[in-house]
């Protein structure tokens, strides 16, 4: 992807964003046009020359920098790495996607900077950062009491409905997990970090790819394995996402014991043995929390996480779960779950899935990019077929 095809992409989000007003003269069209193409210097000096004060972390392409305008507006700012072919790639996809969506569980798209080799863009700031900075310090998670933490379940939710059933284009995300929920000042939770969604056609249930991005964790398995991407890999991640929401949990956390190291395999356990609300946060206190929700949300939890495509509900049928006054929702079965090792298991699975390029397996900040997996969980004899997960 080069330099004109992102320019085209930036003029269509001019031309997205322009008004419509017929009277409006040039001299207002130009002063539109630069709140959508910001020049590379007022970022520089909006972000202090990209300081590593102004530093907010990493996204999927590149660093994020908070940066405050001469107007006294706060943004934030996602450089792409130079020299980073993929990049560029999500770069553009990125701004595609952003084009066509607008929502309040989402991220707002404020514009662009292409300067030689530079591409930016440009976000509204959100001063909570992301949802795992409250989620996984135990000072901040205080400040995430039951109905903090059952809005954002909720939030997030809509988001994703909207992406999979009411946007303009079909989006699966492919990203879904807590670093890429950002907070609003009231907490109210943005899905952010587009550069791994995929445009997906109203009429497939599914579409086959070489090319698999995601984090260690979250990723379905059918997907992780064979490459099998449908609205149902993000309904995956998700699952995982509300199971660390109401436990306070990384997905993976290696220094615990081999039974309660990775989340979802421990919260199956406490299922099976009716004590699903030990998985409770402690810093919740049991006398703070709605148990009948809790309950519920361990189990739609561990539905969206089935290992069977098929039992997996979408997320229409989540949100309403979650709206309703009440509800009555299946016991779930067996899910997929993930090894300490990054392996994907299901009642006939025991093989690690491999990957292409050199990530570390921390299960929560690794990002896997692989083209050969479908390929490489095909040399597992033991290894569940697709056709398992599918049917």
């Amino acid at each position: 992807m080069g330099f004109l095809s992102d320019l085209f992409l930036c003029k269509c989000l001019e031309g997205k964003k322009k008004r419509t007003h017929v009277e409006d003269d040039e001299e207002d069209e130009e002063d539109e046009s630069e709140g959508l193409f910001f020049k590379l210097q007022t970022l520089q000096i909006a972000t202090n020359f990209f300081s590593e004060i102004n530093r907010l972390g990493h996204g999927g392409f590149g660093p994020v920098y908070v940066g405050l305008l001469s107007n006294g507006e706060e943004i934030a700012v996602k450089k792409l790495s130079l020299n980073s072919r993929q990049g560029v790639r999500e770069f553009t996809n990125e701004v595609k996607l952003l084009l066509k969506i607008e929502h309040k569980n989402l991220v707002r798209l404020l514009g662009c900077c292409i300067e030689g080799p530079e591409k930016m863009l440009v976000y509204e700031y959100l001063p909570n950062k992301s949802l795992d900075n409250f989620l996984f310090d135990k000072d901040k998670r205080a400040m995430l009491d039951w109905r903090k933490r059952y809005e954002i379940i909720i939030g997030v939710a809509r988001g994703l409905l909207y992406l999979h059933e009411e946007s303009p284009e079909r989006i699966i995300h492919r990203d879904i997990k807590a670093s890429n929920i950002l907070l609003d000042g009231q907490l109210k939770p943005k899905i952010s970090d587009f550069g791994l969604a995929r445009l997906f056609p109203w009429d497939d249930t599914h579409v086959s790819t070489f090319r698999i991005s995601g984090t260690y964790g979250y990723m379905a398995p059918e997907y992780a394995m064979h490459g099998y991407l449908s609205a149902k890999t993000d309904v995956f991640s998700y699952g995982i996402l509300v199971l660390e929401i109401v436990s306070g949990r990384k997905n993976y956390e290696g220094q615990l014991d081999e039974g309660e190291a990775d989340l979802l395999s421990y919260t199956w356990t406490l299922w099976q043995e009716g004590k699903t609300l030990e998985l409770v946060d402690p810093s919740l206190g049991t006398t703070l929390i709605n148990q009948d929700e809790v309950a519920m949300c361990i189990q739609l939890g561990l539905l969206c996480c089935q290992a069977n495509i098929a039992e997996r509900p979408d997320m229409n049928s989540v949100h309403l779960t979650l709206v309703s006054d009440s509800f009555n929702i299946p016991k779930p079965g067996k899910p997929g779950i993930q090894g300490r090792r990054g392996r994907w298991t299901t009642s006939t699975s025991t093989a690690p899935m491999t990957t292409t390029n050199n990530t570390t397996d921390d299960h929560t900040n690794s990002t896997a990019s692989t083209t050969a997996a479908v390929s490489n969980a095909a040399n597992y004899s033991n290894t569940s077929s697709l056709d398992d997960l599918v049917k």
